[in-house]
């Protein structure tokens, strides 16, 4: 386990694709002053990379990128493609990849910039294989109708030529490839707290996280 050298508030937020686990980390990020890492982006970017760049990808050319890498780098609207997505899903299978990009996020996860009051990070292993003595937990789930919707809307807004049946038939892909991997599979850990998005509206989301981190935080 990573030390650090002051007290800080870690969050820790698993969750299958398109649940909404990361516009809440975001919306929790910011009210609480935390520094955020989506950390499935990571594994979008060196799928991208690897879809670029076919001829240079190897796990040293991996290697160089993560050592560079910086947390704006993960904004690149093509980082969001199914395609990528996808490709992510098969990328974060490869041990020696996953060993990598495990070391990326602990340190992010415990040695946040100092400006910053603590860390939140979301992905599909954080509860249990990333920060296990996170502060607090969450599961973040929707129905696979809604987050498949959600998902067209956002590809859409982006100009994405997709169809819905094509992004929830992706979806199905990726759950099964994240529920059944042999390596850091997603899962809910007993003491993660469930939260069901399907029903709820951003703010509402937000506000049930809020108020369970008030209630300890403030005792």
């Amino acid at each position: 386990m990573i030390k650090t050298n002051r007290k800080i508030l870690k969050i820790a937020i698993d969750s299958p694709a398109a649940a909404g686990a990361g516009t809440v980390a975001k919306a929790i990020s910011k009210h609480y002053n935390l520094f955020y890492l989506d950390t499935g982006k990571i594994y979008r970017l060196i799928a991208y990379l690897k879809i670029k760049f076919p001829k240079k990808f190897n796990q040293k050319f991996i290697k160089s990128k993560i050592k560079s890498l910086k947390v704006k780098d993960l904004s690149n609207k093509a980082l969001l493609s199914d395609e990528v997505g996808t490709e992510a899903s098969i990328i974060s299978k490869v041990k020696a990849t996953r060993k990598l990009v495990h070391s990326f996020q602990i340190n992010c996860a415990y040695n946040p910039p100092n400006k910053f009051k603590g860390t939140c990070l979301d992905g599909r292993d954080i509860t249990y294989n990333i920060v296990p003595d996170a502060d607090f937990k969450f599961f973040i789930t929707a129905n696979i109708k809604t987050r498949a919707q959600r998902r067209y809307n956002e590809l859409k807004s982006l100009k994405k030529k997709v169809s819905y049946k094509e992004v929830l038939k992706s979806i199905k892909k990726r759950d099964k490839s994240d529920y059944n991997r042999k390596i850091a599979p997603l899962k809910k850990t007993k003491d993660s707290v469930l939260l069901n998005t399907s029903k709820l509206t951003k703010r509402a989301c937000f506000l049930k996280l809020k108020k369970i981190i008030d209630r300890k935080i403030n005792n």
